[in-house]
This record gives C-alpha cells, sequence and structure tokens, in this order.
C-alpha cells in the first residue's frame, strides 16, 4: 500500500520544468514528460500538430505500455519549437522542429520523440574516458541537456560538453579568419575547451552559450568559473564588449578571485542572467542577480532599457534574500526566492507580451525595474515551497507546492498556459494539474478537478462575484417592495408609519410567529384611542365586506331568476 502511494504522489509532483517560444514541457518524480500549449512542427511529440490546452502525455513507445513502463525520463529541455529529453540510461530523446538538426536526426521536423543515435562515438571531449569506463564499469552517459533557440547541449558523465543543432562554428575558429558565424549539425559537437574540468551547468539564447565549469578536474562543491561564446552584438557574453566569440572565454566579474560564486544561470534570446552569492561567510544568506545584453524592453531590470556589455546586479530587488531560480524569456525575466517570492521584469509589465491593446494607457508599458506576482491563492501573497520557475518567449510557469502545484501568466494563446483558455492572463493562473489523463482518474474525477481549477480562476470568480451582485439587487429590490407593502399595511391599521420597533419579539427572536398570541399581545399593550381606531377600522372593513357579500348573491339571486325566465318568455314568444 505504502509502495504505491508513494508511486501516486510522484506521479503528480513535477520535479522540472522547461518552456519553449509557446509550448511548456513538464517532469514527473516518476519520470514521465507532459507537454501542452502549440503543437506546430510537433514540438510536443503527441504525434500531431494539434495545440493541447491542458498537460499530455508524451509518449515515448507510442502504443507500447510494456516499454513505457520501463523508461524512466531524467531530465528535458525547451528550444524556441523543438523539445529534449534525457532517460535514466542516458538516452537522448528529441523531437520538433529539426531544419538545423536541433534534435539530432534527419528530416524538417518530427511529431514524436525519436533517439539520438550514435552519440557518444567519437568518446568524450575529456580522454580519459576509457578510464573513466573501465575504473567505474560504466558505459559513459549523457546526465544532462539544455536547449535554446535552435540550438541543444548536453553534458555527460564525465563533464564534457556537447552542442548541436545551429551553433557557434566551433570549427571556424581554426581557420586564419576566425571570423563568427554559425553552422548546422545534427550530430553532436564535442567542445574539447574544457578538457581537465567539469562542465556542471550550460544555458544558451539564440547565438550565445554560457557555462559554469569546475576550476579543478572534478566538482565537489566550491568554485566555478563562468564562461561564455558565440554572438555578441548585445553584451550578451559580458565579457565587456560586442565582438561575437566562436571559443569560450572567462566572464571575468566571475572568475577564480571574484567574491561571487555563481550557481544558476540562464539565456534569453539576446540577454543573460546569473545568480550568485558571496563566497565569504555571512550571518545571511543572501545572493544577487545579474544581468547583461540587450535591454531595450527592460530585460536586464536596471531601471533602464540600455544594452550593457558586463555583468551589473539586478538593484530592484530586496536585499538580504536568497535566490532559488531563474530564467529568461525572449524579452524578460524572472527570479523566485526561497521565501516563495517571485519577480518579473522586462516586455509589457514583465509579462513578456508584445504592446496589446488590451492595456490602457496606465497598465501599458515595460517594466524596468522588478515587479513583484503575488499568489493569489495565500494571505501572505507566497508561493509555498517553491522549486523552479522557466520562461517562454512570452509566458511564464512556475513549480510551488513541493511540485504539485503549477503556475502560469503571460500570453495564454493556443493553450500554452495549461488551463484550458487561450486567453492571457496578468496575474499568475493554476494549470489544470494533475493533468486529466488516465493515469489520474483512480483517486480523483475530472470533473472535481476541473471544479477545483475553476474556483480559483480570476474570470470565473469574476463571473460568479457578478451574478452575486445582480442576485443582491434583485433581493434589495424585493425587500423595497415588501417593506411599502408593510408599511401600508401598517399604516392602515394603526394609523402610523411602520418602524421597527413594531416588529413583535418573538418573530425577531425565533423568526416564528403565533398570531393569535401576538393578537392578544397587542391588544392588551394598546391604550384606548388605539383600541378604538381599531375598532372603526376593523367596523369598517367588517361593513365593506358585508357590502361586498351581499352584492354577489343579488347578483346570483339575478342571474339565477334569469336563467329560469328567460327560457319562458322564449317559448311563449315563439307561440
Amino acid at each position: 500500500m505504502e509502495d504505491g502511494m508513494e508511486t501516486g504522489n510522484l506521479s503528480r509532483k513535477v520535479i522540472s520544468i522547461a518552456a519553449g517560444e509557446a509550448h511548456t514541457l513538464a517532469l514527473t518524480g516518476d519520470g514521465r514528460v507532459y507537454s501542452w500549449g502549440r503543437g506546430t512542427l510537433g514540438r510536443l511529440g503527441t504525434g500531431s500538430e494539434s495545440d493541447q490546452l491542458l498537460p499530455t502525455r508524451v509518449k515515448f513507445f507510442g502504443s507500447d505500455d510494456e516499454k513505457e513502463e520501463k523508461r524512466k525520463t531524467v531530465g528535458i529541455a525547451a528550444g524556441a519549437y523543438h523539445s529534449l529529453a534525457i532517460t535514466d540510461d542516458g538516452t537522448v530523446w528529441g523531437w520538433g522542429y529539426n531544419v538545423y538538426g536541433q534534435i539530432g536526426a534527419n528530416g524538417e521536423f518530427s511529431l514524436v520523440p525519436r533517439k539520438l543515435e550514435g552519440f557518444l562515438e567519437l568518446g568524450s571531449p575529456d580522454s580519459s574516458t576509457q578510464d573513466y569506463e573501465l575504473k567505474s564499469g560504466k558505459a559513459l552517459k549523457i546526465s544532462s541537456v539544455k536547449a535554446g533557440g535552435m540550438m541543444s547541449l548536453a553534458i555527460d558523465s564525465l563533464g564534457g560538453l556537447w552542442m548541436w543543432g545551429n551553433c557557434p562554428n566551433y570549427e571556424q575558429s581554426k581557420s586564419p579568419e576566425g571570423k563568427f558565424s554559425l553552422v548546422s549539425s545534427s550530430a553532436p559537437i564535442p567542445i574539447w575547451n574544457f578538457h581537465g574540468h567539469t562542465v556542471v551547468k550550460v544555458a544558451c539564447g539564440n547565438e550565445h552559450v554560457v557555462a559554469l565549469v569546475s576550476a579543478e578536474e572534478t566538482y565537489e562543491g566550491g568554485d566555478l568559473i563562468c564562461y561564455s561564446w558565440g554572438g555578441n552584438n548585445y553584451g550578451q557574453l559580458g565579457l565587456g564588449d560586442n565582438e561575437s566569440r566562436l571559443q569560450p572565454e572567462v566572464i571575468e566579474t566571475f572568475n577564480l578571485q571574484s567574491p561571487w560564486e555563481v550557481y544558476e544561470i540562464a539565456c534569453g534570446a539576446s540577454h543573460t542572467a546569473i545568480l550568485a552569492k558571496r563566497k565569504r561567510p555571512s550571518d545571511t544568506l543572501e545572493s544577487f542577480c545579474w544581468t547583461f545584453g540587450l535591454g531595450d524592453r527592460g530585460q536586464l531590470g536596471h531601471g533602464t532599457t540600455k544594452s550593457f556589455s558586463s555583468p551589473e546586479p539586478v538593484k530592484g530587488l530586496p536585499q538580504s534574500i536568497f535566490l532559488i531560480s531563474v530564467d529568461c524569456g525572449l524579452f524578460h525575466t524572472s527570479v523566485v526566492s526561497s521565501a516563495g517570492d517571485v519577480w518579473s521584469w522586462g516586455m509589457e509589465k514583465g509579462l513578456g507580451l508584445c504592446p496589446d491593446a488590451t492595456f490602457n494607457k496606465e497598465d501599458a508599458g515595460d517594466a524596468i525595474s522588478p515587479l513583484l506576482f503575488p499568489c493569489p491563492d495565500t494571505r501572505d501573497s507566497k508561493f509555498h515551497s517553491t522549486l523552479e520557475v522557466a520562461c517562454g518567449a512570452a509566458h511564464t510557469v512556475l513549480v510551488s507546492d513541493g511540485g504539485l502545484k503549477l503556475w502560469s501568466w503571460g500570453r495564454g494563446r493556443s493553450g500554452v498556459l495549461g488551463n484550458g483558455k487561450t486567453v492571457d492572463c496578468y496575474a499568475p493562473t493554476l494549470v489544470l494539474w494533475p493533468s486529466l489523463s488516465d493515469d489520474f482518474r483512480d483517486d480523483e474525477s475530472v470533473e472535481v478537478r476541473k471544479k477545483k481549477i475553476e474556483e480559483t480562476n480570476p474570470d470565473v470568480i469574476d463571473k460568479r462575484l457578478s451574478a452575486a451582485m445582480e442576485e443582491m439587487k434583485l433581493l434589495e429590490s424585493k425587500l423595497s417592495i415588501t417593506e411599502k407593502y408593510a408599511s401600508i399595511l401598517h399604516g392602515s391599521i394603526y394609523g402610523r408609519p411602520f418602524q421597527e420597533h413594531d416588529i413583535p419579539s418573538s418573530l425577531k427572536n425565533s423568526g416564528s410567529f403565533d398570531i393569535a398570541k401576538e393578537w392578544e399581545n397587542m391588544l392588551e399593550s394598546s391604550d384606548s384611542r388605539k383600541l378604538a381606531r381599531l375598532e372603526m377600522f376593523h367596523r369598517n372593513m367588517l361593513r365593506a365586506v358585508k357590502d361586498k357579500l351581499m352584492k354577489r348573491k343579488m347578483e346570483e339571486m339575478i342571474r339565477e331568476s334569469l336563467s329560469q325566465v328567460l327560457p319562458e318568455l322564449l317559448n311563449k314568444r315563439s307561440e
């Protein structure tokens, strides 16, 4: 029973997310991959180009459930229009757009996941591959994947780096000209520059790459050096100029002697974001977000739209906080703190949306400094147990509650927000998670989960509030008419307007009303004038009733007589 419960929890727990131009990927604890959003070019891996408004499971072996159960995914990545996954056996899979070879296969695109064949035939960029395999008794495997733009990257179990798709022309650097260019390759290209060191993390934008590499041969925590290379038209390499590089170079702000220790990196199309903490011991655990590159839409968060070619800390964030995750969209950036605060900055209020007529003049405009995005589901406005944030071209996805909740906001077209709709959301909204697939139907019905999600949907809340207001107006109208009617009756009987103190105490206290008893009490408490007025009122009322009864009796007698006499008169006339 416990094993079954644990498996159930893992199937609902998201451990990683990735966002492309208009699609999103989620990886669960039991090794399954889900996708939603725009399906064009097969980027969802569902076997068709149809959009998916809700999380849908990606199957690697189609209808072969036995193979599916054996395969466990341990990593995911999303480029602009393609997706990658890595399994626990070190195999790399790709699907989606492939004109530049970014999924490592032949053809313009693939609607389903395809395995990258012959990935490590050349051996690791680290020449100790054979020694590693002999000593460990294990074959060299891929340990992580990353994607950005039309490019794909992978790190193997020795810390070697591989690159394929539309990449900086690494081989061109060996020629006398050495001019920057991009090259397309469906076969992974090994990057030999970091021989004798371990590549720990890597990120890429449209044309540039940033990597964290160990200072020593192996990495056991501690010093990491930050390198960058590729296109640099806007200073996105952080090297202090706008010259592109075909070979990795150290970003001096984060070199071995730097007081800063980098632990997270992210790349937008043409800008870069880095999380770093102080190396020296400190009483408070704090970190800073550094950004550089293109800043025309405020995506650097420096309070300006200028571009920066060297790393600068984002000053608009509170001090003494620890940032745990960062990601970059096309023109926006998002960070998350360990306390559950989420900030974004960049195009159209940090949403990444292009200027739209739905924004009024007061709300429109790029956020050139960080804006806080509060959680609509908690009193303290914080997202509890946050894990990771991911930015697409114009949408943002957040994992909270230890992986059991997903939030999204920004552009909603094609269902990229995963909430079952195609409208833009300017505030965090819940993704319909767990998925509506058969995997989750045993414990909770689809309708129940839909209802739970809808109850927290701002649109649904607004509609319910509007309906409640209309009902209140109707009740107020009925109450007003009732009060007017009661006042007229009361005035007719008692000769004065109805007042609240005229309501009998029994009706006030219990809601019930014994009319006989209350009539007796009223007669006992009334003075002579009130009794005389009541007598006159009832005498007049009784006289009117008697008159009405007499009139009706006379009408009945006349009708009865006519019914008897009229036939006789007609007979005589006919004779």
